[in-house]
């Protein structure tokens, strides 16, 4: 990890990614090991949700955008045996299910600069503990450092203080472009959002965009480079 460079964000509390150990039964998709290939004429962009739930978006997104693969994690045992039973009904060949800490799971598998977009949908209000929402943890410049350039985040609640606070973070901590709209009334991404929206809850969505030249202390930083110095 090179601290030393400029870093184009002002979070200063650094995330520690070399003390978090590979999930239990963990391995990387071949998807993902191909990012690593110089030869990009059959790759298609990866994309990756955090959150999965059932499955309802990732399955979806898949059966929609064919040309795309889409990892989709969730750590919840019951969600994820739901999504998986699901899956297998349709076999799509560009979703890849994975079931295990996104933290800890994304540390270990995803390169740098490999991910064209992040699905962010729904998550934990952490309302009572602020500093577990996504941009307020150190975890997100990791997280950046595995986007492409001019790759999104796209992060949607149904909490308005949270959506204010994550709009806040992105321009004054992030220095991320972004745009924030609400959730159209007819859409049915996840089984939280078609629950809000027919109970009449405004939905928000905040699309943050990485810019040319951004840089965060993690861009050359993956755990299999750092498992081999370590044994050094």
């Amino acid at each position: 990890m090179n601290r030393e460079q400029p870093l184009s964000h002002k979070k200063v509390r650094a995330f520690q990614p070399e003390k978090l150990s590979a999930p239990r039964d963990f391995f990387i998709p071949e998807v993902v090991q191909n990012t690593a290939t110089k030869d990009d004429s059959d790759k298609l962009p990866l994309i990756l949700e955090i959150g999965a739930g059932k499955g309802k978006h990732a399955l979806s997104f898949a059966a929609v955008h064919p040309k795309k693969h889409l990892i989709a994690i969730e750590r919840t045992r019951n969600k994820f045996e739901a999504f998986t039973k699901l899956f297998n009904q349709q076999l799509l060949d560009n979703l890849t299910p994975i079931h295990a800490d996104a933290i800890a799971w994304t540390v270990h598998a995803i390169p740098p600069d490999s991910l064209a977009s992040i699905y962010l949908l729904y998550p934990n209000p952490e309302q009572h503990n602020p500093n577990q929402q996504w941009l307020n943890m150190p975890f997100f410049e990791f997280l950046l450092s595995r986007l492409q350039v001019g790759g999104e985040v796209i992060l949607a609640t149904n909490i308005e203080s949270y959506m204010d606070n994550a709009e806040q973070q992105a321009l004054s901590i992030w220095q991320l472009p972004n745009r924030r709209h609400k959730v159209p009334s007819d859409n049915q991404r996840t089984h939280f959002e078609v629950k809000y929206l027919a109970r009449g809850e405004t939905c928000w969505q905040l699309t943050m965009t990485k810019p040319e030249g951004y840089k965060t202390r993690f861009d050359n930083w993956f755990a299999e480079e750092d498992s081999v110095n370590d044994k050094k």
